[in-house]
């Protein structure tokens, strides 16, 4: 993927991984637009990345997503990126979780992990394919490889936006698109929380080793950990799986 003179769309980009790539976009030399559901968190991030666009959007409605898509296209109809970042993720145990009268927070981590991604994928896919160069970049997680059984939808959410990824770059081969998957090892941002990633990755240096990988042309990138986990074996990932939910159930009994 060539780094710069692009126009970029990022969703989830007001704070944490999706903010440091716009930066990091921003800096080489690209045009980024960002959007998000809270107006203020927006406001923080055009203060600390001067000449950042952004639009308030929740994706989880989809006349949201087509508004958005509306609205990038014809102020921004050079366009030629999408970066599908957004992501929630909800910690708990399935016997104590109240799914009759919660089923909306559940619903909203399922519709914006996974039907919000597929349907700018497909809303972008066309419009890309007539550019000279475009890119799709999906931000799954080494948890769509090694579920982390405390958090079981967001893990699900993830292995399936990883295998609409794979599907996606083989439909869109003999176009100008690339398919570009990033999975994230925990990375420490507010994800599900603020405290909860105290313990994972720097943000910076994850940036920044992604960066280096799509310079290098890769499609598919883990970081850290989630290297290995892209190509561990079945039995690897029963193991790791085990061992992953033994460190961590205490956090939801």
């Amino acid at each position: 993927m060539k780094l710069s003179g692009n126009t970029i769309l990022i969703t989830g980009g007001s704070t944490g991984i999706g903010l440091a790539f716009a930066e990091r976009f921003m800096k080489a030399g690209n045009t980024v637009i960002v959007c998000g559901r809270r107006e203020s968190a927006l406001q923080d991030a055009e203060e600390k990345v001067p000449g950042l666009i952004t639009r308030v959007c929740d994706l989880d409605m989809e006349s949201e997503r087509l508004a958005l898509f509306d609205w990038v296209t014809a102020n921004y109809p050079e366009v030629n990126v999408l970066v599908n970042n957004a992501g929630i993720q909800l910690r708990y145990n399935v016997l104590k979780a109240d799914a009759r009268d919660h089923w909306n927070d559940f619903r909203k981590e399922i519709t914006t992990n996974i039907e919000a991604p597929f349907h700018l994928s497909m809303l972008f896919a066309s419009f890309f394919a007539a550019k000279e160069t475009a890119a799709i970049i999906n931000v799954t997680s080494g948890l769509a490889f090694t579920p982390f059984a405390i958090a079981p939808i967001y893990s699900a959410s993830k292995a399936a936006l990883h295998s609409f990824s794979i599907s996606l770059r083989h439909q869109l081969s003999d176009t100008s698109v690339e398919v570009i998957e990033i999975a994230p090892p925990a990375v420490n941002t507010d994800l599900g929380g603020a405290g909860l990633h105290t313990q994972g990755e720097p943000l910076d240096a994850f940036a920044d080793g992604i960066f280096n990988d799509l310079a290098e042309g890769k499609t598919e990138i883990g970081y850290g950990s989630s290297v290995a986990r892209l190509r561990m074996s079945r039995d690897e990932i029963d193991v790791y799986t085990e061992k992953l939910y033994q460190a961590t159930k205490k956090f939801i009994e």
